[in-house]
């Protein structure tokens, strides 16, 4: 039916015109009063739906719970398994610098995200060894730049995966532990000879506070490189490196200022120098990036089978939900005699689902 209108077509269509821009400037000025009072951004995340948005934090596991760190190791195997047990996420590692040449090609690369695209896993972080980069906490500038640069191909690697972090373990000073292997490892004397005290080694020439400032440097340095590929940086601190804990890293963030730096914590280290976990989280806050999680016995200096120790994994989970954290949570598992790692990869997956609902 035909609605007549007195004034004619023309007056009709203005009606409706002054009607629709009534409408419009009302709506307009409640949607300023919203920005206005805070309610409502005025980029109210336009550029991304709902729907896309994580409603949790992701759980993952490394790949090298399956395969050890020495030189000339492959993940493929652990792709197949961890993607079997139902993960959502794998880190993946290179563990010498030579494997960068024999294993880590354009080729084995390709060969490689279709693995991962088959057995649905996003690469959370790609990870560099440390003697990858050892020398990155080196007084030397040669060594520096050597690091530096297997850093950048490190970089070029995790862009081609799609991963968002480049991960590094902080190195410690080169004065220390001269001939006693991997040092943050050296916590512990278990049977301790008579007489026999716990000593680690310094060379006379450690200048510690030219190292630190040294080390600043070659943070920002890493940053410009990761950056440029469009990534950020995670760092990872363990016992007698230059980022030991939470409060290491924060005293870092405060000299180097740059918000594409950001926190790997590790629960299980956190723990072993008796900081515990869901306060470093608070602690670092929205500068934490990645969780490598880890269980650990009542003595905090053995890393047990996930789900045997100690590790508070709920209250973890309760403080991340507290800070917004929505990166993800990887099990990263010490190996023990008669110890079955699927099922221990299996156990954890399902205690995670739990704890973080």
């Amino acid at each position: 039916m035909t609605t007549f209108h007195p004034d004619g077509p023309a007056s009709s269509e203005a009606a409706r015109s002054t009607h629709s821009r009534r409408q419009f400037l009302t709506q307009a000025a409640a949607a300023s009063a919203l920005v206005a009072s805070g309610a409502l951004s005025p980029l109210a995340h336009a550029a991304e739906p709902a729907s896309t948005k994580p409603t949790r934090p992701r759980i993952g596991c490394l790949s090298w719970n399956f395969h050890s760190l020495r030189a000339g190791e492959n993940p493929e195997p652990a792709i197949d398994i961890i993607g079997g047990l139902g993960f959502e996420a794998i880190e993946l590692i290179v563990c010498a610098r030579d494997d960068i040449q024999n294993y880590w090609t354009d080729a084995k690369v390709d060969q490689l995200k279709k693995q991962l695209e088959k057995n649905k896993l996003e690469v959370s972080q790609f990870v560099l060894f440390q003697p990858v980069v050892e020398g990155l906490s080196s007084l030397d500038a040669a060594e520096r730049r050597q690091s530096l640069d297997y850093f950048d191909i490190g970089c070029r690697l995790g862009k081609k995966f799609g991963a968002p972090l480049v991960n590094i373990v902080a190195p410690w000073a080169r004065e220390l532990g001269k001939g006693q292997g991997y040092i943050p490892r050296f916590y512990e004397i278990s049977k301790p000879r008579e007489g026999q005290k716990y000593h680690i080694n310094i060379a006379a020439t450690l200048d510690y506070d030219r190292v630190w400032e040294q080390w600043i440097t070659t943070v920002k340095a890493l940053l410009e490189r990761v950056k440029a590929h469009g990534l950020k940086l995670s760092i990872e601190h363990h016992t007698h490196c230059l980022i030991e804990d939470a409060n290491a890293f924060l005293r870092l963030c405060d000299a180097v200022r740059d918000p594409d730096l950001g926190y790997n914590l590790d629960a299980g280290w956190t723990l072993l120098q008796r900081e515990y976990p869901p306060v470093a989280i608070y602690k670092v806050g929205k500068r934490l990036v990645n969780l490598h999680m880890r269980d650990i016995d009542g003595m905090m200096r053995s890393f047990v089978p996930a789900g045997e120790g100690v590790m508070d994994f709920q209250a973890i989970a309760d403080a991340l939900k507290a800070i917004g954290f929505h990166g993800c949570l990887s099990l990263e598992q010490d190996r023990h005699q008669g110890m079955d790692m699927k099922a221990v990869c299996a156990r954890y997956l399902e205690l995670m689902k739990k704890c973080l609902g």
